[in-house]
Order: C-alpha cells, then structure tokens, then sequence
C-alpha cells in the first residue's frame, strides 16, 4: 500500500483509542506502520534481502528486529525531552511496556496491508525468499482513505469539544474490515473462476488486481505451461473471455546476455513473479526489456526495466 494509507491505519488505531496508553503513543503508531518501507533506502546492499523491497523489513526478521529500535528512539526522545523540562499536552505518563507494544502493532499492521496487494510481500524473510500475496486492494485504495480520514476529522473534531471520540474510528476499522474481508472472497472467487476454466491443466501463479476505484472488478493474469494468459472477473458479469498465450521469453539468447551483463535486470528478477521478456532489434544493438505480467505485456509493464546490448 501506499504510505498515505499506512500513515491512516495508523493514525486510526491511535484514535481508536491506543494513543492514550501512553506518552509518544501516537508517534509509535504512525511511525511504526510506514517503518518496515525503510528498506527503500537500502537496495544497493549486497544482502539481498534487504535489498529486495518487501524483503526482509517486511518479513518475520524485520518485524521482531525493528520494533524495539523505534520504542527506543521513542524513549530516547521522551527522556531528552523530560529533562529539558518539556511539558506534555496530553498528560499522559511514559510506559514503555505499552509504547513496545504500540511499535509492534503497527509495524504489523504495514505488511498486513501490502500483503492485500498483487506486489507481494516476502513475509518469512530472510528465512524464505518467497513471496505472498492476497489480491484484495489496488496499491492505493481511494475508499480506505476517505474511510480513515473522515473519521480521523471528525474524531479530532469531537476530542476538542469534549464529546466521545474513539467510537467513530473504532467504527470505521470495523467497515475497513468488512470491507477487505469482502474484497478477499471476490478475489477467491476470481480464481476459482480460472481453474474451472483451465480444468485439468495446471495453472500457477494466479493474481487478481483490482482496478483503481472498481475494488469489486478483477483483472487476472496467470502461468499456464509457459504462457502468461489473462481475463477479468466481475462478481455481476462473471469470468471474461480468456487472451492469447503470451510467452515469458526469458529463453532467448540476447535476453540471457543481457541478463548476465545487467546487475539492474538480474535484480529485476529477484523481484518478479512473472517475468516477461522482449528484445528490439537495431541495426548493431538489441534493446532487451524485462517487465512483469502483472502490471502490462513486455514493454508496456508499468514496472520493466531495459537494457541495451551490442549484436555486431
């Protein structure tokens, strides 16, 4: 997900009610659930599970590891801030058993999310390199951001009069919920939509992506002997008709050089499910591009990269 929706789960949870637990509550919340994308920072390491994005910070080694670092930074700051003789707003006191807890419910809360997305999320990193997914929410979701920060607002709102103001958020958590619990299912129903298509023959690697705003529709891709095949999925209108075979053409000489002379594409590929490959021949020069099948065809992926090889 994107960080405007980490940013207001965790800001929800806070309104909720946590950030009152304790001094810096909120802080660990919000800073906590857009903590395990610190890993933007490091893909030039030569660990590769930290250089992976979704990677290790966002898997079980990550999320036991983190947590305590950001309480500790948390307490830190707090400890600074007593003996310069801060005076805190919220006359709350520091417990740091709850501020530990609160960085660890929202460091989880950020790969929860991304696992609801087609990129995936490697959650048993460093121990496993593979890669999960779910398929119930576009990468930024508009209804969960109308969703939390309308009721973020109108929380604040009533906090500074003085009304009741955690049930609102707490409200809105539960139809966020819901909500995902019903984008799940339709995305369940999307690929049993596909293996009573295939029948007998094996199909792997299905993914089922909600379009930005239409979060009921499905636009499906998966692996079939070779081929990438796709279609969509409408719980109203059914399974749609089903496209060409489309090659993976990783197999093709200039695209295996180019893999081996590019550390960019061999990167590339330690992220991609499904690779796709293309090469563009010139007169002395191949331009050989990598995308992935599940945001576009070859050189129209969303997220390829490309590489320029010498062929006289």
């Amino acid at each position: 997900m994107d960080t405007i929706t980490h940013s207001l789960s965790g800001w929800a949870l806070g309104q909720a009610g946590l950030k009152s637990q304790t001094r810096k509550g909120l802080a660990a919340l919000i800073l906590g659930a857009n903590m395990p994308d610190i890993d933007i920072f490091f893909g030039w390491v030569p660990w590769v599970p930290l250089a992976t994005h979704r990677g290790f910070t966002h898997g079980v080694g990550g999320l036991l590891v983190m947590p305590p670092l950001l309480a500790g930074l948390l307490w830190l700051l707090d400890r600074w801030q007593v003996n310069r003789g801060a005076a805190f707003k919220s006359g709350l006191s520091m417990r740091p058993g709850w501020l530990l807890a609160l960085c660890y419910l929202s460091a989880v809360s950020h790969p929860s999310l991304d696992l609801l997305t087609t990129y995936s999320v490697q959650l048993l990193s460093p121990f496993s390199s593979a890669w999960y997914h779910a398929d119930g929410l576009f990468i930024i979701d508009v209804w969960l951001w109308l969703l939390f920060a309308g009721t973020i607002f109108w929380s604040k709102w009533r906090e500074k009069r003085g009304s009741e103001w955690r049930r609102p958020v707490q409200a809105a958590l539960g139809i966020a919920l819901a909500y995902i619990a019903v984008n799940l299912l339709i995305s369940q129903n999307a690929y049993a939509a596909v293996r009573d298509w295939a029948g007998n023959r094996p199909v792997e690697a299905v993914f089922a992506s909600p379009p930005p705003f239409y979060s009921w529709r499905r636009e499906l891709v998966w692996r079939e002997r070779g081929c990438y095949r796709r279609s969509q999925f409408d719980p109203l209108a059914g399974f749609g008709s089903v496209g060409e075979c489309e090659r993976a053409g990783l197999e093709q000489p200039l695209v295996r050089a180019a893999i081996a002379r590019d550390p960019r594409l061999r990167k590339f590929l330690r992220w991609s499910i499904l690779p796709q490959a293309e090469v563009e021949r010139g007169r002395c020069t191949a331009r050989v591009t990598i995308g992935d099948a599940r945001y576009g065809e070859g050189r129209r992926s969303r997220l390829g990269r490309e590489s320029v090889i010498r062929t006289c």
